[in-house]
C-alpha cells in the first residue's frame, strides 16, 4: 500500500540484513513512525505491546524474531528459548505458532553456522507468501462484492455498495493488502462504487485509528461509527455486506476475531445481511473443533477499557481516564462467532461455507 505516494510493507529486512523494520502502529493515525528491531527481545516486545498486530503480521514478526535470536546465539538452547518467548506474547492468534514452527522445522536440522541464513530466507518467504495470499483473498472477495452489487434491485443500482467491517484486518494487520480489506481495495480500484462503515472497535479503537487511516490513504469512501450502530444500520437497509478478519479459525469454521465481532454476526443474521470472514490458510487451526470451548481468549490490561488514547489540541498523543477512580475493568480481546452465523469463508483458494467439509474441500486433510 502507499503512504504519501511511497509504497510500504508493514515489515521488512533492513539494508544491513541483520535487523527488521516495522511500522509503529501504537502511534497511528496521528504519527507515522518506524522502528528497528535488533533482537528477539525487541521483536517479542513489539508483538506484546501491539507495535505490530494482526494475526498474519504477528506470525511474520515472530519468524524474523527467531532469526534475530539465532544471530545472537545459533545454539539449540537459544532456538528453544526464543521459540517459547515469542510464542507466549499473544496466545490467541494461531499464525504466530504456525510461523515459529515453520522456521524451527527448517533450521533445527542444520549446523549452527547455517541457521541464521536459513531463518532469514524462511521468514522472507512467509512474508512474500502472505502478500500473495492476501491479494488472492482480495480477488475472490471482489467477485462476491460485484455479484452482490449487481443483484440489487434496479432502483438501488446507482447507490454505493455499503460494507461494514470491524477492527482492522487490512494492510496494517498483514504484510500487504490485508484480509478483510483486500476485497475492498480491489473493489475500489476496479471502479465499484463502494462505501465502508468502520466500527470504532473499542477498547483499542483499531477501526477508528487504523482502518480509517488505511482507507483514507487509499481514497476509499468511509464513515467511522460507534460499535453499537451497526445493528441499526442493518435494520434500515444501509449495510449490503459485513466482512471481518479472524485470528484463529477452527476446522469446523468457527472464527475468533476482535471482541464485538459476534454481536455483528448476530445482527447480520437477524437482518439477512451476508457475513463474510476473510482469512489465509495460516489462520486455520486444524487441531481445534469447538471455538467457544477450545480457543484461548487473551485478556488484556483493564487500562485499555478505563483509558483512551488520542491527540490533544496541542498535537501531543496522550491517554485520558474515562472511568471513576476505583472502578475495575475487564478486557477480553476476542470473541468467537459460531460457523452457523458465517455466510462464507473467503480464503486465498476461494470462498467456501464455514464448515469442516468446506475447508477440507479446499485444503484436503491438512
Amino acid at each position: 500500500m502507499k503512504i504519501d505516494g511511497k509504497a510500504w510493507r508493514t515489515i521488512w529486512l533492513e539494508p544491513d540484513g541483520c535487523s527488521i523494520g516495522v511500522i509503529d502502529q501504537t502511534l497511528l493515525p496521528h504519527r507515522f513512525t518506524t522502528r528497528t528491531l535488533r533482537s528477539c527481545e525487541e521483536a517479542a516486545d513489539a508483538i506484546r505491546t501491539m507495535v505490530v498486530r494482526g494475526a498474519p503480521l504477528i506470525g511474520v514478526t515472530g519468524a524474523y524474531g527467531l532469526m534475530l535470536a539465532l544471530q545472537a546465539d545459533p545454539s539449540d538452547a537459544s532456538l528453544a528459548s526464543a521459540f517459547e518467548q515469542l510464542n507466549a506474547t499473544r496466545p490467541t492468534a494461531v499464525n504466530l505458532r504456525w510461523a515459529l514452527e515453520r522456521v524451527r522445522t527448517v533450521v533445527a536440522p542444520l549446523p549452527p553456522g547455517e541457521r541464521v541464513a536459513a531463518a532469514r530466507a524462511e521468514a522472507a518467504a512467509i512474508a512474500d507468501e502472505d502478500v500473495a495470499m492476501c491479494e488472492a483473498i482480495g480477488e475472490h472477495g471482489l467477485a462476491i462484492f460485484q455479484r452482490l452489487a449487481a443483484s440489487r434491485p434496479p432502483e438501488r443500482q446507482g447507490e454505493p455498495f455499503n460494507v461494514l467491517t470491524h477492527c482492522n484486518a487490512g494492510w496494517l494487520a498483514t504484510v500487504d493488502w490485508g484480509t478483510a480489506l483486500a476485497p475492498i481495495y480491489k473493489a475500489h480500484r476496479s471502479g465499484l462504487n463502494i462505501h465502508v462503515w468502520v466500527d470504532e472497535t473499542r477498547p483499542r479503537n483499531q477501526g477508528a485509528s487504523l482502518t480509517a487511516y488505511e482507507l483514507g490513504r487509499e481514497g476509499v469512501p468511509h464513515t467511522v461509527i460507534v460499535d453499537n450502530a451497526g445493528g441499526h444500520l442493518m435494520q434500515h437497509g444501509q449495510v449490503d455486506a459485513v466482512i471481518v478478519g479472524t485470528d484463529r479459525t477452527t476446522r469446523r469454521g468457527d472464527v475468533c476475531n476482535k471482541i464485538g465481532t459476534y454481536l455483528k454476526a448476530l445482527a447480520a443474521h437477524d437482518n439477512a445481511v451476508p457475513f463474510y470472514v476473510a482469512l489465509p490458510a495460516s489462520t486455520i487451526d486444524w487441531q481445534i473443533d469447538d471455538g467457544i470451548a477450545e480457543i484461548p481468549i487473551e485478556a488484556r490490561s483493564a487500562s485499555e477499557v478505563t483509558h483512551i488514547q488520542g491527540r490533544s489540541p496541542e498535537g501531543t498523543i496522550t491517554s485520558v481516564q474515562l472511568t471513576p477512580d476505583g472502578s475495575p475493568g475487564f478486557n477480553p480481546a476476542f470473541d468467537v462467532t459460531p460457523a452457523r452465523l458465517v455466510t462464507a469463508l473467503i480464503t486465498e483458494r476461494g470462498a467456501v461455507e464455514a464448515s469442516e467439509a468446506g475447508l477440507r474441500g479446499l485444503y484436503g486433510h491438512a
